[in-house]
């Protein structure tokens, strides 16, 4: 009987054999993941009125991240809240260490094979490992703390398939905004994306991660890609076990695929105006166009590889008078990574200016939130009017390259430029 790599893990998780797309099963769940915003305020006064506990606290972590550094008298209430939760019900709890969909990962609690469910749509950076991981709403998720178990449609899957290499300064973003404006924000139509191919093969594990994160852009429950000797290589030695890797995949002739086929040699820095990740354009279609703040964070944009790459932009160079730029590493871990090899100090010695590990501006939260009228580029993962700050405001998606090089010309521009040398 011939799966997707999708139908694999909801079989493993639903205990069959074999279970077929369209069909309505119940898993079981490996994982939960909730954060500050969305997680113990909301599921904790659902769970009292249904009179129910923790299935298994040992299966949930929580992660404080939206309200790190608010600077409000209610985000400080709800950190509180948040702590006490965690105390009392004893569950693995990551304290301002970083966006929940990057610290998750980097603690190992995602392996190839594995059922998680988040309370984000970001949540399905997990594909990246193999991992079927979806979000869900506040109901749903209490839901699955009181029982361990969710029911699920086994979806159909797109293969996306995409071959030859990259260009030097085209990062994995790219390929996620180029897509949103080729299939537009539902052409994941909530089944599994699966992305394939060469390119993809090349890709690094942190590259791998935005292309999952942004199936959410996708319109998409889930954006997997295959378990390989990479993803192995990545969780053994962060001390996780990858387990029987080898096992999941997409077999040839699986039944409810669609594929689409992509050439990744081709393809050019994109660039998303406002308000929409679908309004994307290649750089050349839209270079020149001022900003006032560049902005390189969030789960999407501001990994250790993310900021790699800018800092090799950033060297030797200062950013423009007439910009303000702003970093915010996605986690403590990445920072402290990226301070010991001495990018930390380039974004310093270029005039960044350093922001917590939090979801910050990307979420709407914070002190640095956008003024009115503010155009802003932005390594983040969407766009929508006002999400960032001031409804008047705009903002410019780009990879954290092209971020990077906007800081430096002052006003958008191709990072490839910068690169070649």
């Amino acid at each position: 009987m011939r799966m997707s790599l999708a139908q694999k893990i909801i079989s493993k998780a639903a205990n069959r054999e074999f279970v077929s797309v369209g069909e309505v099963v119940t898993a079981k769940v490996d994982l939960a993941m909730i954060h500050d915003s969305g997680g113990p305020r909301r599921v904790s006064p659902i769970l009292k009125d249904l009179g129910a506990n923790l299935y298994n606290p040992s299966k949930i972590v929580v992660v404080s991240d939206h309200f790190v550094s608010s600077g409000t008298e209610s985000g400080e209430k709800i950190l509180n809240f948040t702590r006490d939760w965690v105390k009392k019900n004893n569950t693995t709890f990551y304290d301002s260490e970083g966006i929940c969909h990057v610290v998750l990962p980097n603690k190992g609690h995602l392996r190839p094979g594995m059922f998680v469910v988040g309370g984000d749509s970001h949540s399905t950076t997990g594909g990246a490992f193999g991992a079927y991981m979806f979000g869900i709403g506040s109901t749903e998720m209490a839901g699955v703390l009181a029982t361990g178990e969710i029911w699920v449609k086994v979806p159909k899957t797109i293969l996306l398939n995409w071959h030859g290499k990259l260009s030097k300064g085209v990062m994995a973003k790219d390929i996620m905004l180029y897509l949103c404006g080729k299939l537009g924000m539902d052409g994941g139509k909530y089944q599994a994306i699966e992305f394939m191919g060469q390119a993809i093969k090349n890709l690094s594990i942190n590259e791998r991660m935005t292309l999952s994160n942004m199936s959410a852009e996708l319109g998409a429950q889930v954006g997997l890609i295959a378990p390989d000797n990479k993803t192995a290589d990545f969780l053994t030695n962060i001390g996780a076990n990858p387990g029987n890797w080898k096992n999941f995949f997409t077999d040839d002739k699986a039944t409810g695929i669609e594929k689409h086929n992509f050439n990744a040699s081709i393809l050019e820095p994109q660039v998303a105006t406002p308000h929409s990740p679908s309004n994307s354009l290649p750089v050349s279609e839209i270079e020149n166009t001022k900003v006032e703040i560049a902005y390189i964070g969030a789960c999407t944009g501001a990994k250790y590889e993310d900021l790699n790459i800018a800092s090799k932009i950033l060297k030797n160079n200062k950013i423009h008078n007439k910009i303000k730029l702003l970093v915010a590493p996605a986690s403590l871990e990445e920072q402290k990574k990226a301070k010991q090899n001495g990018i930390m100090k380039i974004f310093e010695d270029a005039g960044a200016f350093i922001l917590p590990n939090s979801c910050g501006i990307c979420a709407g939260y914070g002190a640095h939130r956008l003024d009115p009228n503010i155009k802003c580029i932005s390594s983040t993962a969407r766009n929508f009017k006002g999400r960032m700050g001031d409804k008047t405001s705009k903002v410019w998606l780009a990879s954290p390259a092209t971020v990077a090089a906007t800081a430096i010309f002052g006003s958008i521009t191709d990072p490839r430029d910068y690169l070649l040398n």
